[in-house]
């Protein structure tokens, strides 16, 4: 069985940590993982420079505002991620700024996916370890409710199309960042407010 509050207590980061961690291993010229090519390094790269817009960028929405005002109990957020993912760099600041405003409900750790791979893989998504994956524990760090991830829906949808066409990075890359510049976090705010509303 998943061991989730030995995990959250003992092996993860903070939101800070994570962020530091990434950028002394980019100036060591690595990347999270085992994989430090020159692709992943550039990939790496862009993903601190997404995660600082998105933290100076987005507001969080009124209905998300609302669900975190609502909370009742307190939670831990457990974040599966890795510093080369493109995904994460757009939907983790969002979290992490979830987090900032929910009068200490809420707090947030993460966890890098290549180190974790028994947690992973009770997660896939479509048999595949795709991240971020977001998930809810209670205080006894009991899963509240089904994982959320790896990206909104109506992008997961797209990617799926975009794959049966056969498209391929960086190109994937290129269509995946370009559909979260226009989206400004709208769409992740909306299913993590749907998330909050459903604890107890």
């Amino acid at each position: 069985m998943t061991e989730y509050r030995n995990i959250f207590d003992k092996e993860a980061l903070t939101y800070e940590a994570y962020r530091k961690l990434v950028d002394d291993l980019l100036a060591e010229g690595k990347t999270t993982g085992e994989d430090h090519s020159e692709a992943m390094l550039h990939y790496s790269k862009m993903n601190v420079q997404r995660m600082n817009r998105v933290e100076k960028t987005a507001v969080l929405n009124e209905e998300l505002t609302e669900a975190l005002a609502q909370l009742k109990g307190s939670y831990d957020l457990l974040v599966i991620t890795e510093g080369w993912c493109g995904d994460a760099a757009q939907i983790v600041p969002v979290i992490y700024k979830m987090t900032e405003i929910a009068n200490g409900k809420l707090s947030l750790k993460l966890v890098l996916r290549d180190q974790n791979l028994p947690l992973i893989d009770a997660h896939l998504t479509n048999g595949g370890r795709a991240i971020p994956v977001l998930l809810i524990l209670d205080k006894e760090g009991n899963l509240m409710l089904p994982k959320w991830g790896p990206r909104p829906v109506a992008l997961q949808e797209l990617m799926g199309e975009w794959k049966k066409e056969g498209v391929v990075m960086p190109e994937l890359a290129e269509k995946l960042h370009g559909w979260y510049a226009k989206d400004k976090t709208q769409h992740t705010q909306k299913e993590l407010a749907v998330l909050i509303k459903q604890l107890p």
